[in-house]
């Protein structure tokens, strides 16, 4: 995806491979239009930017990879020798420009299915973080409260659910947080409490999220247990073993998981 200067667009470019190589794309094209213009090599090179060992070794890669010789080299000779395109080196650019005008048909026809592609740009963005922690939210910034040091921040999680995080006025600044942007809620598996009936439990953890339990994976010391939390959200816990078997814990049962705000990382794109 491009970037424009407001919003994000689809685009892309395409290579042509042989023998499980690239061997010709839009740069070699562009070397081959130039060297049918120019008549020669050195001059094709200038007009398109690169060196010209660069261009007279993407022209001899191309004649031994393709099926015939794309262009013609002439060394030596009263003016130093010259170049000209093959009629099969003229037939691969007018082939290529072809594909490349059915490339752009493709994209064009993709942009208008997806619509606008911020969003998809920014979830494609979230699955390919590399994080240790195993859960990351994606909400929307619903309030900011500062106090001397710190400040709570709370996000409205896909589904209406309410998440709350306590960071430092500082973070808060160089984050840029304020209501209606988009954040990240990170929390570790570890740093969540697994209970059952929490509902009206009265604890200091300001996040509690109740559902069913999806996933649970017994080791010989902790278990793994996922909950879903309703609007496609799963919270990912470690616990004891002896602790998921003394909640009687199953796939299919009741689950509440609860962790403190402090124990939130917040991040934006």
């Amino acid at each position: 995806m491009q970037k424009s200067s407001e919003t994000y667009v689809v685009g892309g470019t395409f290579w042509l491979h042989r023998a499980e190589h690239r061997f010709i794309g839009e740069e070699r094209i562009a070397l081959l239009e130039k060297i049918g213009e120019c008549g020669s090599i050195s001059g094709a090179a200038r007009a398109v930017g690169i060196s010209y060992k660069t261009a007279w070794d993407s022209v001899t890669l191309m004649n031994n990879q393709a099926q015939a010789p794309l262009v013609d080299r002439m060394i030596g000779g009263k003016g130093g020798g010259g170049a000209s395109l093959t009629s099969a080196g003229t037939e691969m650019v007018r082939n290529y420009r072809i594909m490349e005008e059915e490339h752009r048909r493709f994209l064009d026809n993709l942009s208008a299915r997806i619509g606008e592609a911020d969003s998809l740009y920014n979830f494609i963005r979230r699955i390919s973080m590399k994080l240790s922690a195993r859960n990351v939210f994606s909400g929307t910034v619903a309030k900011v409260t500062r106090g001397a040091v710190n400040a709570e921040v709370t996000l409205t999680l896909t589904g209406g659910s309410l998440l709350t995080a306590i960071v430092t006025n500082g973070s808060v600044e160089n984050l840029g947080l304020k209501k209606g942007d988009t954040a990240y809620a990170i929390i570790k598996a570890s740093s969540i409490i697994v209970g059952t009936d929490l509902h009206d439990a009265r604890v200091s953890a300001r996040n509690i999220f109740c559902g069913t339990v999806a996933k649970l994976v017994t080791g010989s010391v902790n278990s793994e247990v996922d909950i879903e939390i309703g609007g496609g959200n799963t919270l990912s816990a470690i616990i004891t073993k002896e602790s998921a078997e003394k909640l009687g814990l199953k796939v299919g049962s009741h689950a509440c998981a609860l962790f403190k705000a402090s124990s939130v990382i917040l991040g934006t794109d």
